[in-house]
């Protein structure tokens, strides 16, 4: 059973402010700062220091939070899977948009015929949501298409798929379209920051020298539903993984922007916490995953 005294120290982490950690415990402040003094005791290390009225992880503390973090997320899991037994079993994961909204729901349907009585709960968030929920046990692992910090996260490559450029058919370019930097004179509609697609166009164009500042004329849309609509109406041009548009390009009404110094791709990564005691029961949720997307691959080509 997890320490209530680490419980204590992750709501500091969370807040940085032992009165408004005290608040969400429902204890007093001396007794915040006497557990965080116990562990500190017990390990030898300060965890925190002051710098005004501001408190910051020391080195050992932000070593400690990566472990306790893991631990409570492990506590959680243990808990539900004791209340699981002889009930029936439970997936809780977070994916982010793309892929909850295009690529889950056909390997969803799958495992519900392998397991009618399968107790499934997917969230969808944007990638820093994800590892929030993740880290505080809400969620039991996720698969993203944003980056995330590698030294916190176990992961496996859920699978790779293509990142291409699309218009409108009739849509007509500002100058002929051979490059990347072409296309900058055309109108950009992207997602909001924080999400996943635009990071990773961000990062694709930081490899051309280029940024999204670049782009004189861009729409920013939460939603890629309204970014394909619009795109397809010829209000501009957009880049999507290759699920998200693959409809939309079969029955022609979406087209791929050829480039020849661009092709893109990136990872869906499935990922859970670093040195969790369960790694082998998210290897085994993994391989399921992959059974449904291997077949639902295969009996789609």
């Amino acid at each position: 059973m997890l320490d209530f005294r680490v419980e204590t120290f992750l709501t500091v982490c969370r807040t940085m402010n032992f009165t408004r950690a005290a608040e969400l415990l429902h204890i007093t402040q001396p007794a915040v700062t006497q557990h965080i003094h116990t562990l500190e005791k017990q390990y030898g290390a300060r965890f925190f220091r002051y710098q005004g009225k501001q408190i910051f992880l020391t080195e050992a503390g932000q070593l400690f939070l990566q472990t306790a973090t893991t631990f409570y997320q492990d506590d959680q899991h243990l808990r539900d899977a004791i209340r699981q037994l002889g009930t029936r079993r439970s997936i809780r994961f977070g994916a982010t948009l793309t892929i909850g909204e295009y690529v889950m729901p056909p390997v969803l349907t799958g495992l519900l015929k392998e397991e009618p009585t399968l107790r499934l709960r997917m969230i969808v968030e944007n990638t820093k949501e994800l590892l929030r929920l993740l880290d505080n046990g809400e969620i039991e692992f996720a698969i993203v298409e944003g980056f995330f910090p590698r030294q916190e996260y176990e992961s496996l490559s859920y699978c790779i798929q293509p990142y291409i450029p699309v218009c409108a058919p009739s849509y007509t370019f500002s100058r002929p379209i051979l490059r990347l930097e072409d296309l900058l004179e055309e109108r950009l509609l992207i997602r909001e920051p924080g999400s996943g697609t635009r990071e990773v166009l961000s990062r694709a164009l930081e490899d051309h020298n280029l940024t999204l500042s670049d782009f004189p004329l861009i729409t920013e849309l939460g939603s890629l539903n309204v970014i394909k609509k619009m795109v397809c109406a010829g209000a501009g041009i957009a880049f999507f993984y290759l699920p998200v548009v693959q409809e939309e390009l079969e029955k022609g009404q979406l087209r791929e922007i050829s480039l020849e110094n661009c092709a893109l791709s990136h990872a869906f990564n499935f990922i859970w916490r670093k040195n969790s005691t369960f790694d082998t029961y998210y290897q085994d949720i993994f391989r399921l995953f992959q059974t449904e997307e291997t077949f639902r691959t295969k009996t789609t080509e």
